[in-house]
């Protein structure tokens, strides 16, 4: 299905090389929101335009997923997105406040609530992700991987239930205790949701994918074996499935849990190709709990790219030298922040590339 859209050859190809466990040429590296606030052509981009219509114009989401490419010799690109257009097309307001971030004005409140979510069509809404990922393909000219992405279903719920971010999760969390059943119902439903949307970007040429549970750090650990994994698992297995049955390659998966590094092994077993790993585990120790055959991504702590150049040199050299060369794709432990000096980002991607 994605062979007849005529992509150009891909020249750089060591980030699925890693993904898939084959060998490569240098470390690959990219970083999480690298098309973002720290470059002043995303801000730019973003004085004229408001932030889901970034999102939802593919040309402009194209020139921000190219901004970053222009300065850095990154190894791969992420579709310029965000997790928040799944409740969106489910029928829920998602504003961009500046200065605050994502606003949900209308959360879930009680099980009532979950009728107003609007399950038909939700794909076809998101249309506009495909079509950029499609363009973007085309731009980078093979170039490097092109990866698309989603948010996982529980923090996907969570934002839905609080209304935006929040440092502790309270309201999503008394949902899971107090409505046990409407949350598993309101699970499966972003999960059913996330697998087409995944299912919807690899059709329109998405290479790799990442699933974010951006806030599995809310959870202990039994919670999050309850009420992430399963549904993280089922991800993968109906996507696989949905795949097979339409004739259409795999890609490979990367699940990203922050503050779940307690669950790693949990994690190994599920199946994706690579597990991505926050600033708060030793590579070493990462790398025993998740054994040979998974491939590691991270895991450096964005504060760090505040440090004085040669500094933050010698920590991504020592970060890419305990990982190694085989299985690994360097990348920071959550997203760049919006203050990060460009020349930071220079300094990384070079010293991962020269550090074996």
């Amino acid at each position: 299905m994605v062979a007849d859209k005529n992509f150009p050859p891909l020249k750089n190809d060591n980030v699925l090389r890693a993904a898939r466990g084959e060998s490569v040429d240098r470390v690959p590296v990219w970083v999480m929101r690298q098309a973002g606030r720290y470059l002043p052509e995303f801000q730019e981009v973003r004085a004229k335009h408001d932030f889901f219509e970034v999102c939802r114009t593919p040309e402009l989401a194209c020139e921000v997923t190219m901004q970053p490419l222009r300065r850095f010799d990154l190894d791969a690109s992420i579709i310029f997105s965000d997790i928040l257009v799944i409740p969106q097309a489910l029928g829920i307001t998602v504003e961009m406040k500046k200065g605050v971030g994502p606003v949900l004005p209308e959360p879930l409140v009680t099980p009532e609530d979950l009728k107003r979510l609007n399950q038909t069509g939700t794909i076809e809404r998101l249309k506009y992700v495909g079509d950029a990922i499609t363009m973007m393909r085309h731009l980078l000219d093979g170039k490097v991987p092109l990866l698309g992405f989603t948010g996982a279903p529980w923090t996907l719920m969570g934002y839905m239930i609080e209304g935006g971010g929040s440092k502790t999760m309270s309201k999503a969390k008394s949902w899971l205790t107090d409505y046990p059943e409407a949350s598993q119902q309101l699970l499966n439903i972003l999960t059913d949701q996330v697998v087409d949307y995944l299912l919807m970007q690899i059709k329109a040429g998405a290479q790799m994918v990442q699933v974010f549970e951006s806030s599995a750090e809310h959870l202990s650990k039994e919670q999050y074996l309850e009420v992430c994994l399963p549904y993280l698992k089922r991800i993968r297995d109906d996507l696989l499935s949905k795949l097979a049955s339409e004739n259409i390659a795999a890609v490979p998966m990367v699940l990203f849990s922050k503050g779940a590094m307690h669950s790693l092994p949990e994690q190994a077993k599920t199946g994706y190709e690579v597990i991505g790993l926050d600033w708060t585990i030793d590579p070493e120790e990462a790398r025993k709990l998740v054994g040979p055959d998974v491939t590691l991504q991270g895991n450096l702590d964005p504060q760090l790219m505040y440090k004085p150049s040669e500094e933050l040199r010698q920590l991504v050299v020592e970060m890419v030298q305990k990982f190694g060369k085989h299985r690994y794709i360097a990348n920071l432990g959550h997203g760049i922040t919006p203050q990060t000096p460009i020349e930071s980002m220079t300094v990384l991607v070079k010293a991962v590339h020269d550090a074996l």
